[in-house]
């Protein structure tokens, strides 16, 4: 079940990163594709289609692909505000608990963060940065397998501490709810109603992203779309970037899990389990210097398998994309963590602050065995979306900062200009710009001429 690699062959195999263009699609969503266009497409060229539709026809394609792709002939509207205060009260209490006190936990977190303009008087006159929040935002929330409450949390409340305006929720809808009002999940919009969201749209897919984007009759666009997805949505996004901003491109969720023989094989076991029923393609890997901990864990796993309700995602899954890794030590250990860039790094080691220094790419560092990962996914205090797909080299996860745009201000004096203008023409002069050369020069003339 939870095959052992050495570091090579871990290389060549789970720990090699496939860039997003050469990931490889099936045959049966190829073939979903060509049954609904009535043509071989690619995904890429099938998302584009969609958004051109959306972007031509607004409500009247928005409805025939929530028919087409969802199976629910929706009229693009609003979630009520009565509908929505309905879902949240009908929760059961813990439930509602739950929801308010991650809520709490996460938007205790984001306060912390640092997040105020700047001026200096210290180069002549005035020069800062001002901090203005985006005016409003649309987060996406997968509906797949499982409703992910959890998302509306992370992703929404880190933009109601930045000052968001509006913030807006998309979301497919669900066949299970299609009589209801609204055909959305309960605890979506629970999740909504705790976490201060402004509008919800029961949409999803590329159609929804499309909407987001450039707008509908009923769907006003957003200036920039935030939220993890599938395929479809990834390209979406990706096609409509530089229309709005966009938070970043997910794919499939991953944890390395960076073990001694202290570990507790059991915990391991859940944890690598709790990854691997996210997705078929979600990855959880173990690297360790000791065998031992490895086999006692391939034990733990297949025990604990047969009493998942998702044990066919999880086989899977760690067929596919997880493994053990045997390490010569927790320095390679470490090594391959940073490599590998993952989303989520557990630290499950005898002397786990040790190694934190030395981690540089991970979207999220969970440190020793009881800061486990699962907790991160709920209400550690930051939010859950992180980059993924070995993006953790460069990006970051989800922030207040991701929600707000900074205004560069200058305002010098008339000494400063006087003495920074032939600099500024000199190198306006190198550039052959000597408009700009002029400018520069005429600030430092008495008269101005």
């Amino acid at each position: 079940m939870l095959k052992q690699y050495d570091p090579q062959t871990a290389q060549q195999s789970i720990l090699k990163r496939t860039p997003p263009d050469e990931f490889p699609i099936s045959q049966r969503v190829l073939d979903g594709i060509k049954n609904l266009f009535g043509e071989s497409l690619t995904a890429e060229q099938a998302v584009t289609k969609i958004l051109k539709d959306v972007r031509t026809r607004g409500d009247s394609a928005l409805q025939d692909w929530t028919k087409r792709l969802d199976s629910i002939d929706l009229k693009p509207a609003p979630v009520s505000k009565d509908m929505i205060q309905a879902a949240f009260d009908s929760l059961p209490p813990a439930q509602r608990e739950a929801l308010e006190k991650a809520a709490a936990r996460v938007e205790a977190f984001h306060r912390k963060q640092p997040l105020t303009s700047w001026f200096t008087n210290e180069l002549g006159g005035t020069i800062g940065q001002i901090i203005r929040p985006i005016q409003r935002v649309g987060l996406y929330v997968p509906g797949g397998t499982a409703p992910l409450p959890s998302t509306v949390l992370m992703s929404a409340i880190p933009a109601r501490v930045a000052g968001v305006k509006e913030i807006v929720v998309v979301t497919p809808p669900n066949k299970a709810f299609a009589n209801s009002e609204a055909p959305i999940d309960p605890i979506i919009l629970a999740a909504c109603a705790v976490a201060g969201v402004d509008e919800i749209y029961p949409l999803g897919g590329a159609q929804a992203i499309a909407a987001l984007a450039y707008g509908t009759e009923t769907v006003r666009p957003v200036d920039k779309i935030f939220g993890p997805g599938n395929l479809f949505v990834t390209l979406a996004k990706r096609q409509v970037y530089g229309v709005v901003g966009i938070d970043g491109l997910a794919g499939p969720t991953e944890t390395v899990v960076v073990a001694d023989e202290s570990a507790n094989p059991a915990w391991v076991a859940a944890d690598l389990l709790a990854q691997a029923e996210h997705d078929f393609l979600a990855s959880a890997i173990l690297l360790t210097p000791s065998k031992s901990l490895i086999e006692k864990v391939q034990i733990e796993v297949g025990k604990q398998l047969e009493d998942r309700s998702r044990a066919e995602i999880i086989t899977a899954s760690l067929e596919n994309r997880g493994g053990a890794v045997l390490t010569r030590d927790l320095e390679e250990a470490v090594q391959l963590a940073n490599d590998y860039a993952p989303e989520h790094l557990a630290i499950s080691v005898n002397e786990p602050w040790r190694w934190v220094e030395k981690v540089n790419n991970a979207g999220g560092v969970f440190v020793g065995e009881h800061s486990f990962e699962v907790l991160g996914d709920y209400l550690a205090g930051p939010s859950h979306v992180m980059p993924t797909g070995g993006s953790a080299r460069f990006a970051s996860p989800l922030n207040v900062w991701d929600f707000v745009k900074i205004v560069s201000l200058v305002a010098l004096d008339d000494k400063t200009a006087q003495a920074v203008g032939p600099v500024a023409a000199t190198l306006a002069q190198a550039e052959g710009l000597d408009g700009h050369a002029n400018a520069a020069l005429l600030r430092t003339m008495d008269d101005g001429q």
